[in-house]
């Protein structure tokens, strides 16, 4: 697409950049969407916006263009995922919350895969305008998810005559069925959430975005070879959310969170040292199999303290925490490395921040217990 639309690498940036910012932005419109219309009706309306915008984007001319439509796809895209991982709190009693939103985020890993084999076959058996065939089949995926959402999604269980997945009886006035009052009001548990979830996207954008930068760069491996890596991490990553998610269903979130950080700073530690490539291939593996159990954690950990009702907007919110992350851990890590002439050093301060991760997600409190169903 860069090549034909004449884009140069700056605004090839601000394309991604647009799309982040169009997500960001609907990270705060989805819980006031959630509030007005539901779930359901938003996660639609969200996955429409996103197939559409790539219809449109496959059959875009100039930069101006797939910028502003890409922008469109970011915001589709957050009023499809944020409301979605909301309804595991309404679907889910505490006890499966984790498992359920793993499963969900498997997703992710699913098409990492898929696009990472479908979108460069699709350029190079339809030549030099692929690119537009690519864009058009996947936002006619996405068209066809949205249909699909709006024939089978619910907002509540009680919608189609049932409990929520380990409910035992019914509480007609908990927080933790959506009704009655509202859950824990004060907000420092989710600042608390939203700094540990800062750190993740921090230390997990640098390593997406570096990690086969340096195996070619600092570590003399051929891309091929490296995106091949970068596919084995999209591969298990499939596998990461249900396992760790499960783990949180049985340990806890906070030891969840624990455990899953440790195996971060491992998997960090394992880049930043001059290692043999075993090392590299145990640390691609280990980030592989951890990578969305952060999401997953964070998605049922919100539903334990502030209930279904609540879910969505302090998913919202603790995305913002994530995003900050997202853009600031990258920017550092490559100016680092400009000045130290390897990502060794930015690797190193992943580690550690994952660390301090740790270290504060030993310090959660526990969400009230009267609001445990089953």
């Amino acid at each position: 697409m860069g090549h034909s639309l004449n884009m140069d690498y700056s605004q090839m940036g601000l394309v991604g950049t647009g799309n982040f910012a169009g997500y960001m932005l609907s990270v705060v419109l989805a819980g006031i969407a959630v509030r007005a219309i539901g779930a359901r009706k938003t996660i639609v309306i969200g996955l429409v916006l996103v197939g559409s915008s790539m219809i449109l984007i496959g059959q875009a001319r100039e930069f101006l263009e797939v910028l502003s439509l890409y922008v469109a796809t970011g915001i589709g895209s957050g009023l499809a995922n944020i409301p979605m991982l909301g309804l595991v709190s309404h679907w889910f009693t505490r006890s499966n919350r984790g498992k359920a939103a793993g499963i969900i985020l498997s997703g992710n890993g699913i098409a990492i895969v898929f696009a990472g084999l479908f979108v460069p076959w699709v350029n190079v058996s339809s030549g030099a305008e692929g690119w537009r065939t690519g864009w058009l089949t996947i936002g006619i995926m996405s068209l066809t998810v949205a249909a699909i959402a709006a024939i089978f999604l619910r907002n509540e269980p009680h919608e189609k005559g049932v409990r929520a997945l380990g409910q035992t009886e019914t509480l007609s006035n908990s927080p933790e069925n959506g009704s009655g009052k509202k859950s824990e009001n004060n907000k420092w548990p989710m600042v608390h959430l939203g700094i540990i979830y800062a750190l993740f996207g921090a230390t997990y954008a640098v390593y997406a975005t570096f990690i086969v930068v340096t195996l070619v760069d600092d570590r003399g491996f051929g891309e091929n070879t490296a995106g091949m890596f970068w596919a084995v991490v999209g591969a298990l990553s499939i596998f990461s959310g249900p396992l760790f998610g499960s783990l949180s269903d049985r340990l806890g979130r906070k030891t969840g969170m624990m455990i899953v950080y440790l195996m971060f700073t491992i998997s960090y530690a394992l880049v930043a040292m001059d290692l043999p490539n075993q090392a590299l291939y145990a640390s691609i593996g280990i980030f592989g199999l951890t990578v969305w159990s952060i999401p997953t954690i964070m998605a049922a950990t919100v539903g334990d303290y502030k209930g279904p009702a609540q879910a969505v907007q302090a998913l919202g919110f603790i995305t913002l925490f994530f995003g900050f992350g997202q853009i600031t851990g990258p920017a550092i890590a490559g100016y680092i490395a400009d000045i130290t002439g390897s990502f060794s050093l930015a690797f190193w301060l992943c580690a550690a921040l994952s660390v301090v991760a740790t270290l504060l997600a030993y310090f959660l409190r526990p969400p009230s217990e009267h609001r445990e169903l089953g």
